[in-house]
């Protein structure tokens, strides 16, 4: 009889799940692959403007890090918004603007295991994975 053993103790950290959101054509995104893909950090890209996002995501992101934080008014799809569609913007009103129009999400939007970071700064990125 063959009893199944433990698997050996490693010092390898545990698996994350990473995903990186965005827009493929972003100087950022690009910018924030690099940066991933030099310290070797496995990750999987959602490009919102060919994949769409949903309103259930952009509702857990806005709850996390606030939906002005997650809404890039520098943009020039913004910025070209009617008057009247960027006045008393809400949460309600900021998450319909980024269904609308994805490319009105702030860039890139990475979550490692359900913890967001929005933006991208290499000290900000490396405290997360060094």
């Amino acid at each position: 009889m063959v009893l199944p053993t433990a698997p050996a103790p490693t010092d390898k950290a545990p698996l994350m799940t990473i995903t990186i959101h965005g827009i493929k054509a972003c100087d950022t995104m690009k910018k924030a692959r690099a940066w991933l893909d030099a310290h070797g950090i496995a990750h999987a890209f959602h490009d919102y403007k060919t994949q769409g996002i949903d309103r259930a995501s952009l509702t857990r992101w806005a709850d996390a890090v606030g939906w002005d934080v997650l809404l890039n008014r520098s943009g020039t799809t913004f910025r070209k918004l009617p008057d009247a569609d960027k006045a008393d913007l809400d949460q309600d009103k900021a998450i319909a603007l980024m269904l609308a129009q994805p490319s009105m999400i702030k860039r890139p939007v990475l979550t490692i295991d359900g913890a967001l970071i929005v933006g991208f700064k290499a000290d900000v990125y490396a405290a997360r994975f060094h």
